[in-house]
C-alpha cells in the first residue's frame, strides 16, 4: 500500500529559525524573548486601537462596525505571528544588553531588600 502523505521538509513556521537567529548570532531563547515581547508590543497596540474605536462608536462619531476601525493586520492575525513577521522585516530588532548595564542591573538586584509578603 502506497502511502500518499506529503513529505516536509521543515515543520516550523516560516521564516527559517536561521534567518531569525540572524545565522545563529542568536540563540533560540533570545529569539523567544524578543517574539514574546514583540507579541506584548502588538497586543498593547490592538487594545489602544481598540478602545479609540470603541470610544468613536460610543460617542456616535461613526456608523461602521467595530471590526472595520480596527487595523487589519491586528484583526487578522495572532500578536505572535504580527511579531515574528515584523523580526524577520527588521521593524524589530534583537540586542544583546551590555555587560556593564547587566552586571549593574545583577548588583542593583542583590542589594535590593526583599519584599516580605
Amino acid at each position: 500500500m502506497k502511502n500518499n502523505t506529503p513529505i516536509r521538509e521543515n515543520n516550523m513556521i516560516s521564516p527559517p529559525m536561521d534567518t531569525l537567529t540572524h545565522q545563529g548570532e542568536f540563540n533560540r531563547y533570545e529569539l523567544v524573548i524578543a517574539t514574546a515581547k514583540g507579541a506584548r508590543v502588538v497586543t498593547e497596540e490592538y487594545i489602544e486601537m481598540r478602545s479609540k474605536a470603541e470610544k468613536m462608536k460610543s460617542d456616535k462619531e461613526t456608523d461602521k462596525p467595530l471590526l472595520s476601525l480596527i487595523d487589519g493586520e491586528y484583526r487578522d492575525q495572532k500578536p505572535v505571528r504580527i511579531a515574528i513577521t515584523r523580526l524577520q522585516d527588521g521593524k524589530y530588532s534583537m540586542e544583546r544588553p551590555a555587560e556593564e548595564e547587566t552586571e549593574e542591573e545583577g548588583a542593583a538586584e542583590a542589594e535590593a531588600p526583599a519584599e516580605e509578603g
